[in-house]
């Protein structure tokens, strides 16, 4: 399958560059992924779609202030450090801006030496290993210290770094935002569960590898990223009842739905406590295991995103309501408007 057959036209006026003052105002599109029948909604009625024992799935990450600003004490040179991936202790794999300035023992500090780095290894896609050093609690540090990093296609600076994070954000360790989850509040979660709709958290880490193109031309080569998910056992015996008494599962966002399909493929439909690494690639022919339905984002044209939509509600389908939400000027991407499959 080409990567071509995935492509749409989308114009840049179109990718959401601040997010709306209210969650719940975003538009919703609803699509029915069995004849492709579209209603265009607003996120705020998105109970009205939903059913007594349904239980919807929501990702509890918590993306960390990732995007540190530093010099080297010696010349004073500026450095942008991203945080990728904790290894140990205070070793973390980053990248690094400019990269040609940073060697193995480069020294870098941040925040007037509230925070420093020493760069102890180079790895082979250009990233660096860098060791923190600092006084109290690195996540407090960092917290004062770092800037939320938002995905390439946002150009505008975020005024309140709160809504990069979605209401239940918990768990510290993302890269990027569940963008999904950014439409619910406090209150309309709370009316979702007056209404006997269940409400479960998993949690995956987002990488930035979400955001990379796909490079190759047929789907089958690419290599998927690999990210961290933990099941609780609360949540597994909660899916499990869901499924036996014949309730829908609804994954809030593509990250949601990746972890569920890891574990239920893992556990022969069913779901089961644990953690691990996930590179599961969705793309159309996959046979869905957990899911009935899902709420997600718009995204970019020739994505593992837009591929893993289209599995679950047909490729055709799927094209044909992004073809309508830009005849219909829907906001893309991560502060963008909603789609729900059922």
């Amino acid at each position: 399958m080409k990567v071509e057959m995935f492509n749409f036209d989308l114009p840049e006026e179109l990718i959401a560059q601040v997010p709306l003052e209210n969650r719940t105002s975003s538009r919703l599109m609803v699509l029915d992924k069995q004849t492709g029948e579209i209603k265009h909604e607003i996120f705020k009625n998105i109970t009205e779609y939903l059913r007594e024992g349904d239980c919807l799935v929501l990702n509890d990450t918590r993306v960390l202030p990732a995007r540190l600003l530093g010099s080297k004490p010696d010349t004073g040179a500026k450095i942008e450090v991203l945080l990728l991936k904790q290894i140990e202790g205070d070793k973390w794999e980053t990248l690094i801006k400019p990269a040609k300035r940073v060697k193995i023992g480069t020294e870098i500090t941040f925040g007037n030496g509230k925070l420093k780095a020493v760069c102890v290894g180079e790895e082979e896609h250009g990233g660096r290993l860098l060791e923190f050093s600092y006084e109290g609690i690195f996540y407090e540090v960092l917290d004062a210290l770092g800037k939320m990093p938002l995905p390439p296609y946002i150009k505008e600076q975020l005024e309140d770094q709160d809504r990069y994070q979605t209401v239940f954000a918990k768990e510290r360790g993302s890269a990027a935002a569940p963008t999904a989850g950014l439409h619910f509040t406090e209150d309309l979660l709370d009316e979702i569960k007056d209404k006997g709709v269940k409400i479960a958290f998993i949690t995956l880490h987002v990488g930035l590898g979400t955001f990379r193109p796909v490079s190759v031309e047929n789907i089958d080569d690419h290599e998927m990223h690999s990210e961290f998910y933990r099941v609780t056992e609360e949540t597994a015996s909660m899916l499990n009842e869901v499924k036996q008494q014949g309730g829908r599962i609804i994954s809030v966002g593509t990250t949601s739905t990746r972890t569920l399909e890891t574990i239920a493929a893992a556990n022969d439909g069913k779901f089961a406590a644990g953690n691990g690494w996930t590179d599961i690639f969705i793309f159309p022919g996959y046979t869905f295991k957990a899911i009935n339905g899902m709420i997600t984002n718009f995204h970019l044209p020739m994505s593992t995103l837009i591929m893993l939509v289209s599995a679950l509600a047909g490729r055709e389908h799927v094209l044909n309501a992004y073809k309508e939400a830009v005849s219909e000027r829907y906001r893309f991407f991560s502060f963008g408007d909603a789609m729900l499959i059922l």
